[in-house]
């Protein structure tokens, strides 16, 4: 019995069921492999996350250790006991995420037997303080073993973030493999039903078949594109981040070190103080003015980090390069001694720079010191000033620098150079080649920070066993240089002659202490806490010769309440005092034009020095 000949309609139809069935099942792997990814990247993040936590321990476990060191009282030891009960747990949650990988087990494991060693070094030294030991103490750090095992326990997880980034990678790269061959699949599947349906009705299908096979091309390009834009994006992000980190690491426990052995000398320095003031006042002074060292020290430090953040208020005007280094020669002299050859070459015809005068003088203090250090032994220092050309060539080398003309100053020395992973961290915060003490670490961040925020350049070229160049490149100012005299010091402060200030002032203690010392300084001061007080204060007291105000405070900015009075007292000058440097007077870290301005923490002399001042200018 002859068969039924088969409906071609229906053989394509189950065809392209059959198909659309398998495009499915890659589709659902496809979702798969892209959740894969995602738990990937997130246990990638998680133990990098984890690193970062015991590391955060082990340096919190230091940091109270040596509070307590420096101090010897038991407050300071609270981080360390948290630290050395956090330790323990911590490493425990690293190894759990790290169970899946054999290599990365056996750093956990190292890593976990340095840190608890370094604990039970420091829980060691603590102790030996207890028992008044401080000799060994010192014979123990003088070894450097404390110091050997940080560098490993750092060391080792730079290891294992490295290793987890390249995992990372490793299973991106299989993933989109994966990913590219089910979009093929995908797509081969899709051509088949076109084809079937290219049977069923073959008018149509030459229609539409073209703009199908572009469609389905153009979006699993597009998919493709896209997957691998996340990974490079991801994974740039994730370097980012470990450099951020480590950065912002670095600069804390800068600032931590330094600023609790400044608050220990005022701390310390005034507890004796108070105990001397009726036995012995001459030590009692003399304890003050300890305190108001260390107090000037971190007054100092905040403003270095200003600079390098480039935050620091500057007031560039157009500056004689040439007149400024030869007014400071033998002020340099004296400061890097006798034994080194010191000599300026100074350019004919050197054009005038844009430049703050008093931060571009201690740039290149900090240089010759630095130079300084650098030969100890005696040896040439050279400073060198010349007109300059950047052209786009070097410009397109170096982030940050503008094609143009430039007031080129070079400090030049003789000693032993830099090796170049010396120069690559040199104007890194807390960085320092020095013995500890002999340095900050913030001599030449202080200095890059500076002329960065000016708007100009900073070079190093050294060749070891010949010695180093520092090239500052100033902006030009094309005009005349400003040729004022700069007053000199006086050996009195500055008195007051009756006149009238209005001290505004939301901070209490700041304005007790400012108030107190215009009084001493012989003026008459009115004061309020804020600037809807100020105004009031004017019905009774409606001339003033001063305004001394904050800029930030609570209601008003400072520069709003100066306009406000100014609406009732057009002539009456301003002066201007704030330790933040975002604010309504200076933008972009420079003052506005002819505004008078006074940076916290300021000190009486510097107080009476600005009010005479601004007020003798407006007489």
């Amino acid at each position: 019995m002859p068969r039924a000949p088969r409906d071609p309609g229906l053989v394509a139809l189950l065809i392209s069921f059959a198909l659309l069935a398998a495009a499915l099942i890659g589709a659902v792997f496809l979702v798969q492999g892209q959740r894969q990814s995602q738990r990937w990247v997130a246990h990638t993040l998680e133990v990098e996350e984890q690193l970062s936590s015991v590391l955060s321990v082990v340096q919190q476990a230091e940091t109270g250790q040596r509070g307590y060191l420096i101090t010897g009282n038991e407050a300071y030891l609270e981080p360390f006991t948290l630290g050395q009960q956090g330790l323990r747990s911590e490493l425990d949650e690293l190894h759990r995420l790290v169970a899946d990988s054999p290599v990365e087990s056996e750093r956990a494991a190292r890593l976990d037997t340095l840190a608890t060693e370094r604990l039970a070094r420091l829980s060691q030294f603590i102790e030996m303080i207890r028992r008044g030991d401080a000799a060994g103490v010192t014979a123990g750090v003088k070894t450097g073993v404390g110091l050997n095992q940080m560098r490993q326990i750092r060391a080792l997880i730079l290891e294992m973030r490295a290793h987890e980034a390249a995992l990372l990678a490793e299973r991106n790269r299989h993933a989109a493999l994966q990913t590219n061959l089910l979009l093929l699949w995908l797509a081969l599947t899709a051509i088949g039903v076109a084809v079937v349906a290219f049977f069923v009705t073959r008018t149509a299908m030459r229609r539409t078949h073209a703009a199908v096979l572009a469609r389905d091309a153009a979006e699993a390009a597009h998919d493709q594109l896209l997957a691998e834009t996340e990974q490079r994006e991801a994974a740039e992000a994730q370097l980012r981040q470990l450099g951020k980190m480590e950065s912002i690491g670095q600069l804390t426990g800068g600032i931590a070190h330094d600023f609790n052995n400044m608050l220990a000398i005022v701390i310390g320095s005034l507890d004796m103080a108070k105990r001397r003031i009726l036995k012995d006042p001459a030590k009692a002074a003399q304890s003050i003015d300890s305190a108001l060292q260390g107090a000037e020290r971190a007054a100092q430090l905040t403003s270095r980090l200003l600079a390098f953040a480039r935050r620091q208020p500057l007031a560039p005007a157009a500056l004689d390069v040439n007149r400024l280094v030869a007014g400071m020669s033998e002020l340099l002299r004296r400061t890097i001694g006798e034994t080194i050859r010191f000599e300026t070459v100074l350019a004919g015809g050197l054009w005038p720079a844009f430049i703050d005068a008093g931060q571009l003088e201690n740039a290149l203090v900090n240089l010759c010191v630095n130079a300084r250090d650098a030969i100890p032994e005696g040896g040439r220092l050279t400073i060198e000033t010349a007109n300059t050309h950047l052209d786009d060539a070097y410009a397109s080398s170096h982030n940050e620098v503008v094609p143009g003309q430039y007031v080129m100053v070079s400090v030049t020395d003789s000693g032993s150079g830099m090796p170049e992973e010396v120069i690559e961290r040199a104007f890194d915060p807390f960085f320092s080649t020095k013995e500890v003490g002999k340095g900050t670490g913030l001599g030449l961040s202080q200095v890059y920070g500076f002329v960065k925020q000016s708007g100009g350049h900073v070079k190093i070229y050294s060749e070891i066993g010949h010695g180093t160049i520092l090239k500052l490149y100033l902006p030009r100012h094309f005009g005349e240089e400003d040729r004022r005299a700069v007053p000199a010091p006086e050996a009195e402060l500055p008195q007051g002659k009756g006149e009238i200030i209005l001290v505004v002032e939301d901070e209490e203690q700041v304005r007790i202490m400012s108030v107190d010392a215009l009084r001493d300084l012989g003026y008459v001061v009115i004061h309020a806490s804020g600037p809807t007080q100020a105004l009031a204060m004017l019905d009774d007291h409606p001339s003033i010769d001063l305004l001394f105000t904050d800029i930030v405070m609570p209601d008003m900015t400072g520069a709003t309440l100066a306009g406000r009075v100014r609406e009732r007292l057009p002539q009456v000058p301003v002066l201007y005092t704030t330790g933040y440097t975002r604010n309504a007077i200076v933008h972009n870290g420079m003052l506005d034009h002819d505004v008078d301005f006074l940076a916290k923490p300021f000190s009486i002399g510097q107080l009476a020095a600005k009010v005479r001042q601004v007020l003798d200018r407006e007489d």
